[in-house]
Formats: C-alpha cells, sequence, structure tokens
C-alpha cells in the first residue's frame, strides 16, 4: 500500500486505522527519514476510532522513536481530519462501502488515496483514487480482504 501512495519526503499523510501504529511508522519513514533536514520532514496523521488502540498506538510510535513524525487521533476516520488538510496522500486501512466523500475533499491537487472499497466480509477491491486540478481518476488495484471501516461514511455495524 505503501508504494502505491507515490510516498516521497514532505508527504503530510493522513491514515485512517491506526491499529497497533506499525503502518504509520512505515510511512513515516519514508516521508520523514531522519536522514533528511527537519525542514523538509512531512507528517502522518493517523486516526483510530477505538480509543484503546490509539493508545497503544500512541506508546509503540513514541516507543519506536517516531512521535515526533505522526500524531494520533482518535476519532472517526471516515470523515478525515479537516483540521490538518489538505493532504498529499491518504491511506484507508479497512475497507469501505464506496469513497467517503471527506477524504476526496481533504486531498490536495495531485494528491493520492488509496482505499479498500467492497462488501463486509471481502469481495473488496483496492482502489487508488488521483485528484488532479480537480478531476477524479480512480484504479483497479486488485482485489483484497480487510475489516470494515465503521463511521458516518463507512459501515453501520
Amino acid at each position: 500500500m505503501d508504494e502505491a501512495l507515490e510516498l516521497e519526503v514532505g508527504h503530510r499523510v493522513l491514515e485512517i486505522g491506526a491499529g497497533s501504529g506499525w503502518h504509520a511508522s512505515t510511512i513515516a519513514e519514508i516521508v520523514a527519514p531522519t536522514d533528511a533536514p527537519k525542514e523538509e520532514w512531512g507528517h502522518v496523521y493517523t486516526i483510530e476510532r477505538v480509543s484503546e488502540l490509539a493508545e497503544f498506538a500512541t506508546k509503540n510510535i513514541e516507543k519506536a522513536g517516531y512521535g515526533d513524525r505522526i500524531t494520533v487521533i482518535c476519532g472517526d476516520g471516515s470523515l478525515g481530519y479537516p483540521e490538518e488538510a489538505p493532504y498529499d496522500r491518504v491511506l484507508v486501512t479497512a475497507a469501505a462501502p464506496y469513497v467517503p466523500k471527506p477524504l476526496i475533499e481533504q486531498l490536495g491537487n495531485r494528491g493520492i488515496l488509496v482505499i479498500p472499497v467492497g462488501g463486509v466480509h471481502l469481495f473488496q477491491t483496492l482502489v487508488r483514487v488521483r485528484k488532479k486540478d480537480g478531476k477524479i481518476l480512480e484504479e483497479n488495484l486488485g482485489g483484497v480482504a480487510f475489516v470494515p471501516l465503521i463511521g458516518e461514511h463507512g459501515f453501520k455495524l
């Protein structure tokens, strides 16, 4: 998924689904490597709806040394995080029934969004969305299986 995002140093990234914090850390390693000057660093904002997981991710991220490059937010990821938008990249690590409009709105020009789309149980497609000059282009990257995205623009389980 990191490859599909086409990440670069300096990118501001929104991740939906912090989980353990591992994936946000892999992104931070690419967009804010310690061998680059701090003023060139990007930042990762990761949202987790389960408060215990958000706390767990925060502890893991701090322990791994990424606390200055990743911000963990507890909330509804299907709404994104407009407070820090626009983002160069958005990654969703849970399957949505459709591409949530707020995530597209928070994506900057020439931004990329990667999201699994489909049903609650399997039969999902990894979709890459490119936003360029007001146009939205979607690309099918193949079949995947993720847990459901729960929220206002996700599943209501």
